[in-house]
């Protein structure tokens, strides 16, 4: 199987739905990553480093233990596909480093080994991008997609700077900047920095234990 017309990666491009789903299920690009917004298509071919995998540990256990300390429903999902087929313009792809389920909507997250179709289950209520080499296309084109797919949060780890930055999507279009959580009711994005921080000088497990009092306290 071959692809009759090859899109350039890592980059975004104007190509049709179709040109995309050709790509993105093309043996080839398997395991490749496949952002669509109207028109708009970037397939990611590059490969996660140690930078990376180590932040996405610690966000994604910071999170959870968050919501299981204060009762929160959660079911988080690492790399999952969403797809939404719609009609033309109303058709997006993407697929988030983390996203999260939560309170009553936690059951509604998606099971099985296909795409999540999200004609058939809503968005996840937060998304976050662990953003090593893409933080321009993480603070534009994303985001802007994530505003699309009307998810209730984005946030992106910057993996160079040490920084979170994060966005509370406006149902009525657009986003604004937070540094308290919407979605997960109390949750300080300082405090979540702060143990960020802590993993340039110690282990993820040191980190999490001052974490936990300091969610304890809230």
């Amino acid at each position: 199987m071959t692809l009759a017309t090859q899109l350039p990666t890592d980059t975004w491009v104007v190509a049709t739905w179709d040109e995309f789903i050709r790509t993105v299920e093309h043996p080839d690009y398997l395991k490749a990553k496949g952002y669509y917004d109207r028109g708009r298509v970037r397939i990611e071919t590059m490969s996660v480093g140690p930078d990376h995998a180590r932040d996405n540990g610690i966000v994604t256990t910071s999170v959870t233990l968050f919501a299981a300390l204060k009762g929160i429903q959660l079911n988080c999902l690492d790399n999952c596909s969403y797809r939404k087929v719609g009609v033309r313009q109303s058709q997006y792809q993407c697929q988030p480093d983390i996203s999260c389920y939560i309170g009553a909507r936690a059951k509604l997250a998606p099971i099985g080994t296909a795409i999540a179709n999200l004609d058939l289950v809503p968005p996840p209520d937060l998304v976050i991008e662990i953003s090593d080499s893409t933080i321009a296309d993480d603070k534009g084109e994303k985001r802007l997609l994530y505003e699309d797919l009307h998810v209730s949060e984005y946030w992106i780890v910057d993996v160079q700077r040490v920084e979170i930055l994060a966005f509370e999507i406006i149902a009525n279009g657009g986003s604004r900047r937070i540094s308290r959580s919407q979605v997960l009711s109390g949750l300080d994005l300082a405090l979540l920095l702060e143990a960020l921080q802590r993993t340039r000088q110690t282990d993820h497990a040191q980190a999490i234990a001052w974490l936990i009092p300091q969610f304890q306290a809230l």
